[in-house]
């Protein structure tokens, strides 16, 4: 836990004093349920199986819990749980459909990064949906990935669709989103293959999963230096070793897939975490670099 209990108090502190509505336009209730399974945490009050019960029973039915009781109760873990878990709230308290109001979504994300800065937090604008941000909770600066550097290098000024973006995408979401950095880890592979294979005037069947578009490109590409001793061998090892790569980058999007993070889940669930990302993405920007940099210097040599 970095974001110490002392930025933690003061900043409810603040949202209290500044009577900030964190569930916005939705019932507590349904805000909450955007980050936590209600059904699956305890109730307070002895009458209700669930934490979806007792919140109802004392927040609408009697309303007799102070507004910003949701920062102290231990269930929801924003006092003394993971980092994480504090910043999705506050991401998720800034989404449109909870608060339409841009305006207003900025002003709270300035509140909430005045005191996240102290600990090297920020909530950040990710995207943006019909023209409105989707914010996240990332430390500030990018964690540095082998692999990603060459990849800049190699794959910005190519003709590869989407590439640079992918990288940049990819790159900034290894330690808030690792998820997100694994599945466009892949995608970044997909696209590189993709590209390849249509240069060279091949249409790869649309139901070719990512180790396969890897072996279509390799077949294609001349893998060694034409004066390479004994290249038939040398050219096995670099297939396996390529293999390999590719394998580690789908197996991760595949373990992704089943224990990925998403709405729903309980707030101890722990899907994959920054280490698992490093490794897709370091695999992937390799691969996609020997792929394209073999690609162009064979078309060079025609």
């Amino acid at each position: 836990m970095k974001i110490t209990q002392i930025t933690r108090k003061d900043l409810f502190d603040a949202m209290v004093m500044e009577n900030v509505n964190w569930a916005g336009t939705l019932e507590e209730s349904e805000f909450l349920s955007r980050l936590y399974d209600l059904s699956s945490l305890p109730s307070t009050d002895q009458r209700f199986s669930d934490a979806a019960g007792d919140i109802w029973q004392h927040r609408v039915n009697n309303y007799d819990w102070e507004d910003h009781w949701v920062f102290y109760d231990r269930r929801f873990h924003l006092m003394n749980g993971d980092d994480e878990i504090l910043l999705r709230f506050l991401a998720e308290s800034a989404h449109p459909v909870v608060r339409p109001d841009v305006t207003e979504c900025q002003k709270l994300v300035q509140l909430y990064n005045s005191f996240l800065v102290n600990d090297g937090f920020e909530i950040a604008e990710r995207t943006r949906i019909s023209g409105k941000p989707i914010y996240i909770g990332r430390n500030v600066g990018v964690i540095s990935v082998p692999g990603v550097g060459a990849a800049k290098e190699s794959l910005s000024g190519s003709d590869v669709v989407y590439v640079t973006q992918q990288i940049t995408r990819m790159e900034a979401a290894v330690l808030n989103d690792p998820g997100l950095a694994i599945g466009t880890a892949k995608e970044l592979l997909e696209t590189c293959c993709k590209t390849i294979l249509s240069e060279r005037g091949i249409e790869p069947p649309k139901n070719d999963d990512l180790g396969q578009l890897v072996k279509r490109t390799v077949k294609e590409l001349k893998l060694t230096p034409k004066d390479i001793p004994d290249e038939a061998k040398a050219v096995d090892t670099i297939r396996i070793l390529l293999s390999n790569l590719a394998a580690i980058t789908n197996g991760i999007a595949a373990l992704r897939n089943k224990y990925g993070t998403g709405h729903g889940k309980a707030a101890s669930y722990k899907g994959l975490g920054p280490r698992h990302a490093k490794l897709a993405v370091g695999a992937a920007s390799t691969l996609a670099v020997f792929l394209v940099e073999t690609h162009r210097e064979a078309s060079n040599d025609d």
